[in-house]
């Protein structure tokens, strides 16, 4: 009986070890996998979401550049 219990125990402590990077890799992993699925699954949202980004961003640049005093500051004339 007292062999059983100290193979029982021997088992439980490895199976309990840790390995030191092993948890990294794993989540790293975990992540890349989710990452990809929500780019497959959600890739003509993300499209059109990008799309209306860089069109918001050019359309701001575009009121920036073409107002006249955009690039006055105070004693300095361009």
């Amino acid at each position: 009986m007292k062999t059983i219990k100290s193979v029982i125990c021997r088992i439980y402590k490895l199976g309990m070890n840790r390995e030191e990077g092993l948890d990294g890799i794993l989540v790293t992993i975990g992540l890349c996998i989710i990452a990809l699925l929500l780019c497959v699954v959600m890739r003509d949202a993300l499209t059109d979401f990008i799309k209306t980004i860089v069109t918001a961003m050019t359309d701001s640049a575009k009121a920036i550049l073409t107002t006249p005093s955009a690039f006055i500051f105070k004693g300095m004339f361009i």
